[in-house]
């Protein structure tokens, strides 16, 4: 299933990042490399790419990695 602009984000504990709010694409494939999540709360923005993703639904997409894990890579 694609990934739109404002799906919204949670890590693999439940906890809300926020929605996508940029895609980034691989210029050689045309397939997307990033996403991009604004957060809020924090007035910061997190990465990830389609490997960090363990699900994904019409309205959410769920990462594999919890947050604290994902802001340190």
């Amino acid at each position: 299933m694609e990934i739109e602009y404002g799906t919204l984000v949670t890590d693999k504990n439940g906890k809300t990042l926020g929605k996508v709010s940029y895609i980034i694409m691989d210029s050689w494939s045309g397939e997307p490399s990033k996403y991009m999540v604004r957060r809020e709360k924090e007035d910061d923005a997190v990465f990830f790419t389609p490997e960090q993703i363990a699900e994904v639904t019409k309205k959410m997409v769920k990462l594999n990695m919890a947050i604290e894990e994902l802001e340190q890579t």
